[in-house]
């Protein structure tokens, strides 16, 4: 593009919740910028297994349970309107997930964490003799295991890729490799965003969405409580994948992909900006994968990667504008959850630019939660794996 200043909108992270907003508003007609400190789509993103697990993500039901599935369901059509925007396939795929149990203990914890309500959404209890007819490569240590059709998946290195190109070709500009340092402001009213090198760009609007490092952004009127949460995977390769849906146990889970590699994640550590894998943290990954699926010991190991997701101090994400500031939009602390909330999210974002009600209330998301008398306190550092 020969733009030269800063567009009406400018998105502060260029991963999935960035690119997907920035793509969002160009459609609808916006000069949008995407400033990415690194390449887009390479971090939390770039890392993570692509799952699209409404239900075993969310603990109860309630706002972050009817924002997952109004997001979920928006994923089939947000798969096939970027594959024909970009021309990448980002492998939608509707297998479900099972959830696996090798003794009493472990069937306590999946029936508590599903909940009874799960019934609601067609989650099926099965034998460990129905989980393998399923899966005949599981271990014949299983004895129960939870089927969840609303559990999809797709691939979010190719889903990243298709959301920068489609951006672009919609007008979108990707400016990589000089993050955002300040939000630029004059009173109450968003003026621009200075870049690292020192340059500003002059805009109306700004949303935060730079998953992990939300919170180093300067010129924000309150500091904003997201932090990194380490997560590693192994990737496995065995042709043919020796399963057809993704599997949960206690210890892991186990996502295959259709071209052999087999995804095997993932830890949570609070272990700052070191975005590593490590051997203690890689090997009970592994070991886990190997209990639940036997063959998997012969399988080569072709690496192993960790991410930096953006967690807050309750594990929901912060979404909305800011209560002060004029044109400041929150769009961040997306946790483990930022693929299956990219397309609500973008929604949500174009619809408070263009002075809309979203289509979801915001009140449960937004950064005054944490400004209310006795706020959620931030998880204490962990050893590192």
């Amino acid at each position: 593009m020969s733009r030269t200043n800063g567009g009406d909108v400018i998105v502060v992270g260029g991963g999935i919740i960035g690119l997907a907003t920035a793509w969002e508003l160009a459609r609808r007609g916006h000069a949008v910028d995407v400033i990415e400190r690194g390449v887009p789509g390479r971090e939390a993103s770039w890392a993570g297994a692509g799952m699209l697990a409404p239900l075993a993500e969310a603990r109860r039901t309630g706002a972050f349970l009817d924002l997952s599935l109004a997001s979920f369901e928006r994923h089939r059509a947000f798969a096939a309107a970027l594959a024909a925007a970009s021309g990448i396939q980002p492998e939608y795929r509707t297998a479900g997930k099972l959830l696996v149990a090798c003794d009493d203990a472990q069937l306590r914890a999946l029936e508590e964490h599903l909940g009874t309500w799960a019934e609601h959404f067609g989650v099926e209890r099965l034998s460990g003799e129905e989980a393998r007819r399923l899966e005949p490569a599981l271990s014949p240590a299983v004895r129960d295991a939870f089927f969840i059709a609303r559990d999809h998946q797709v691939d979010n290195r190719r889903l990243s890729r298709a959301l920068w190109v489609a951006a672009v070709r919609v007008g979108a500009r990707v400016l990589h490799g000089n993050g955002a340092a300040a939000v630029l402001t004059e009173g109450s009213r968003v003026a621009g965003v200075r870049l690292v090198d020192g340059v500003e760009l002059p805009t109306r609007w700004v949303v935060v969405a730079a998953g992990a490092w939300s919170g180093q952004l300067d010129g924000l009127p309150r500091p904003l409580p997201v932090h990194p949460v380490r997560g590693q995977i192994a990737n496995l390769f065995l042709v043919p994948p020796p399963l057809t849906r993704t599997v949960v146990t206690p210890d892991c889970y186990i996502v295959p992909r259709a071209d052999g590699r087999v995804l095997t994640g993932s830890t949570m550590e609070h272990a700052g900006f070191r975005p590593h894998p490590t051997a203690a943290g890689i090997a009970r990954l592994l070991a886990g994968a190997i209990a639940a699926v036997p063959t998997l010991a012969d399988a080569p190991l072709a690496g192993a990667w960790a991410g930096l997701r953006p967690g807050t101090p309750d594990e929901l994400p912060i979404l909305g504008p800011d209560p002060e500031v004029e044109g400041l939009v929150y769009a961040t602390g997306h946790f483990r959850n930022g693929i299956l909330l990219a397309p609500i999210t973008a929604e949500i974002v174009a619809d408070i630019i263009a002075g809309r009600s979203p289509a979801q209330p915001l009140e449960p998301f937004r950064l005054e939660r944490f400004q209310q008398p006795g706020p959620a306190v931030a998880p204490a550092p962990q050893p590192e794996a």
